[in-house]
């Protein structure tokens, strides 16, 4: 089987380009700034903001299926356009598509957020990847949509943040709880998806919510750091527009999926 991973180089996507090719599959990774160095991965460059571009490598590789990792934090041409580019190339060649979507794209509450309840972004990262959801199930509705939480692991961009606030260098909200998930368990969902029949909307993220300062004192307990050392505040306070609480109910990919999708305080007492 040829895969198409375009974010290849990213933090998932190098994960899923590892597995991929342990699965035995052809894999093609994409990286556009960044570098990707996989054993037995053919790299490519590529910008997902150019639609000739993204329909080139497209046509040229001939995937059977294309996973979407891409995305970039302020950058809605990147998230929203770049989702919608490669999702009409994959439909194109007729590949399946597995789209990486966010829980950013909820607004928050208290009650968890089913599957298929409809984003309700309030914050422009949201509304790109709400905005990416949209083009993507009108491009191709048998395409999965993997809407995953924090990323944590090894090289976690998030596990350095708490890092960061336990010396002084950041600040942790007590009030923005998410649901962890690690990026092998991630990793593994997503080929697992590639094999099945699954569309639309599924929630792939970790079992426990734990907020961001919660996260901080988890991992200085892992690493043997000074947990009062750790910088919080709330989002009102620090004066942040960005959900607070997103609880996401993963009993239907606990169901679908082989892969066990563990918990933070699991995956930081290992």
């Amino acid at each position: 089987m040829r895969v198409l991973v375009v974010g290849g180089s990213g933090f998932l996507g190098r994960e899923v380009c590892r597995r991929g090719v342990g699965a035995g599959w052809s894999v093609v990774g994409t990286c556009h700034s960044g570098d990707l160095r996989v054993p037995g991965v053919v790299v490519r460059r590529l910008d997902v903001t150019d639609r000739s571009a993204v329909r080139a490598l497209v046509a040229q590789v001939r995937p059977d299926v294309v996973i979407n990792t891409s995305y970039r934090y302020d950058d809605w041409a990147v998230t929203a356009d770049g989702a919608a580019f490669v999702a009409g190339a994959a439909a194109e060649v007729g590949a399946r598509l597995v789209h990486m979507s966010s829980d950013a794209l909820h607004a928050g509450r208290s009650e968890p957020y089913a599957d298929d309840d409809p984003p309700t972004p309030i914050f422009p990262y949201g509304a790109a990847k709400a905005a990416a959801e949209t083009a993507v199930r009108a491009l191709d509705p048998s395409a999965v949509l993997v809407r995953t939480s924090l990323i944590v692991g090894q090289g976690s961009k998030q596990i350095q943040l708490c890092r960061d606030a336990l010396a002084g260098r950041a600040t942790l909200f007590t009030d923005e709880l998410r649901c962890p998930i690690d990026v092998t368990d991630l990793a593994a969902a997503v080929v697992e998806l590639v094999d099945s029949d699954y569309a639309g909307p599924l929630n792939v993220a970790g079992p426990e919510a734990v907020s961001r300062a919660e996260l901080g004192r988890l991992v200085a307990h892992h690493e043997g750091l000074d947990a009062s050392a750790l910088k919080t505040t709330t989002t009102v306070e620090y004066g942040l527009v960005r959900p607070t609480a997103i609880r996401l109910d993963t009993t239907r990919a606990t169901t679908l999926l082989r892969t066990r999708l563990r918990g933070i305080t699991e995956l930081l007492t290992l």
